[in-house]
């Protein structure tokens, strides 16, 4: 699949390749009405959510697969209907987890979340800038948006500082867009709650140590219905929290977490954890106590992420069985 063309190879039973064809975006669905119900398989790409739906629409079954895991299906030269075949034979052999199709509703959500991390990013970006400016002329800020929003105005307005009118001008209209910024992301602030009070699985997510409605929507946007993974584990290790392993000749060694999958998410899941760790101290139930346990012999680091771990193991349980999270008192108690 291209910008404008969708290249296709179709594979009999036997894996044999039976046909190929290319076709123009407004030929594709027109062409899948003609065919019998069968098995599609793309990589899962940009707009290829659409157009699972749509095909989805006209009978057939449809596989995303990714991108990085198809890979190692090809052989010979790379070019278009090789990459197709990659895809056919890939989703033929079924080793390969396929990638949940997104409804328009989840796919909402996603892009709400990605619009608001943009604009944290935008805003962060802006205030490293205007502090980088400021300690050329030998104002020299401390780190934090809060710190910049409120001595900005008393630059301004400070006659006594080296800034010429040119900058201060300069500065004004840097001042202004960042309050735009912050204005923007409050709003999107209010929205996440807002639809975090509507939401009956990020309601039961919050119930989680280090879930809060970040956290939750990001995970429950992240993991859809869950039913892609057959267990807790398959969950965090598509989110990279799992050891990863570098074992030959009956020797196992485990390295680092993988780090596979969504970056943010897991970022957001670890700082949630670090959050749950620093406030485990003189709890008694069971996790607080775990918790403890592994800070006292392997660190906070490494308990930090081994608790990521088990929270998203825990999160799969809430969403694909809809149970809601239990404090489980402390064996001693």
């Amino acid at each position: 699949m291209t910008t404008s063309s969708f290249y296709l190879v179709t594979l009999n039973s036997q894996g044999k390749r039976e046909g190929k064809t290319k076709l123009t975006r407004p030929k594709l669905l027109n062409f899948m009405v003609q065919q019998p119900a069968c098995t599609v398989a793309m990589e899962a790409c940009a707009s290829s959510h659409h157009w699972a739906r749509e095909i989805q629409k006209l009978g057939h079954r449809v596989q995303l697969l990714p991108a990085q895991h198809v890979k190692g299906y090809l052989r010979g030269q790379k070019n278009d209907y090789n990459d197709a075949q990659a895809i056919a034979e890939a989703c033929q052999h079924g080793a390969i987890r396929p990638v949940a199709i997104k409804s328009i509703e989840h796919q909402d959500e996603q892009t709400f979340l990605q619009m608001r991390r943009h604009l944290s990013a935008e805003r962060t970006r802006l205030i490293n800038h205007v502090r980088g400016l400021l300690a050329e002329y030998g104002l020299v800020l401390k780190q934090g948006h809060s710190v910049l929003r409120k001595a900005l105005p008393d630059i301004l307005e400070d006659t006594r500082n080296d800034l010429t009118d040119r900058m201060r001008t300069l500065l004004h209209r840097q001042h202004s867009r960042l309050i735009a910024v912050d204005e923007e992301l409050a709003w999107y602030d209010d929205q996440l709650k807002h639809d975090t009070r509507q939401d009956a699985v990020c309601q039961r997510l919050l119930k989680i140590p280090g879930f809060g409605p970040i956290v939750s929507k990001a995970v429950k946007s992240w993991m859809g219905d869950g039913k892609q993974f057959a267990r807790g584990r398959d969950a965090s290790a598509a989110l990279g929290l799992v050891p990863k392993q570098f074992s030959t000749g009956g020797r196992n060694v485990l390295l680092g977490i993988t780090k596979r999958g969504d970056s943010y998410v897991r970022g957001l899941v670890i700082h949630g954890a670090r959050a749950a760790v620093r406030c485990a101290a003189g709890k008694d139930d069971a996790l607080h106590q775990w918790i403890n346990r592994l800070v006292a012999t392997r660190g906070v680091n490494k308990a930090t992420v081994a608790l990521a771990n088990k929270l998203i193991r825990i999160a799969w349980v809430i969403i694909t069985r809809g149970e809601n999270y239990c404090v489980r008192p402390s064996s001693a108690a």
